[in-house]
């Protein structure tokens, strides 16, 4: 069995074999928000999407590479605000799941909220109706006011 830095070094020949391989617009195919798709940069070598960002050398390599193709023009170039996110890790944000939850109880909620405005005003337009009609028919004399 193989030890961590053994698998690491595999990791890393078979992303360099992987991308001596390719050509710009096979990579201009896997471009997801302006940089190479880790998860289709790892079913291309052959490693898990956590080797990506847990082995130092492969790290390096795939952002040299990135920067490489974006000297090329095939990927986008980074924003002054990703140049300085770049070494820090995301924040993690507990509460970005309750905000899906809301987002999706309020979008329920308008569409029945609308539903329902819909519906009153069919039944206000019917009650008017029949209010007239109940009206004459009681100074008719066919109904008991």
């Amino acid at each position: 069995m193989a030890s961590g830095q053994q698998k690491a070094q595999q990791n890393l020949d078979a992303f360099q074999v992987w991308v001596a391989t390719q050509q710009d617009d096979d990579f201009k195919q896997i471009v997801f928000r302006g940089q190479l798709s880790r998860i289709e940069v790892a079913k291309a070598v052959g490693c898990g999407k956590s080797a990506l960002n847990q082995n130092s050398d492969l790290r390096k390599s795939l952002k040299q590479l990135e920067d490489n193709l974006r000297d090329k023009g095939v990927l986008p170039p980074l924003t002054d605000t990703a140049k300085k996110e770049t070494d820090k890790p995301k924040q993690y944000d507990n509460t970005a799941n309750r905000k899906a939850l809301d987002s999706k109880r309020l979008s329920a909620l308008e569409a029945e909220n609308i539903e329902l405005k819909t519906k009153v005003k069919e039944l206000e337009c019917k009650l008017e109706r029949f209010g007239e009609l109940s009206e004459t028919l009681s100074e008719m004399g066919f109904m008991p006011r």
